[in-house]
């Protein structure tokens, strides 16, 4: 059985946190399961893919056993979300250094431009089964 594909992001930062509200509300099948990097599941999946743990300012996709890391996880979530958005998995022939290069101003100053909660999301009961520790 195939395992659902992991969204792994900075659950205390407010624009990851709108991203993944995003995703979920055009994962209509929903495949996509989500952990805050700060959770117990991402304590465990990280050196289990060999990320290090105190790097918080990429999104990681772990998918059929591989992970993802900055712009490529992003434009890889497109993928599996509905509509016309499956087209932004088109901007994957950029080259990785360009795309996050781009991707990098955004993590360094997400703070800074969209602000920081001081815990992390909690998300509503009919998201739940969605969200790993």
């Amino acid at each position: 059985m195939k395992s659902s594909p992991i969204i792994l992001f900075d659950g205390v930062c407010n624009f990851c946190n709108y991203w993944v509200n995003f995703a979920i509300k055009r994962d209509r099948k929903k495949k996509l399961r989500f952990t805050p990097l700060q959770g117990e599941t991402a304590k465990r999946l990280l050196p289990e893919y060999t990320i290090n743990p105190t790097s918080l300012s990429s999104v990681i996709l772990i998918d059929n056993g591989k992970a993802y890391t900055q712009s490529s996880a992003a434009i890889r979530i497109c993928k599996h979300l509905n509509g016309g958005w499956k087209l932004f998995y088109g901007l994957i022939i950029i080259p990785k250094f360009v795309r996050d290069f781009f991707y990098n101003i955004i993590a360094r100053n997400r703070y800074k431009w969209f602000g920081k909660k001081d815990q992390c999301m909690i998300p509503p009961a009919d998201w739940k089964e969605r969200f790993l520790d």
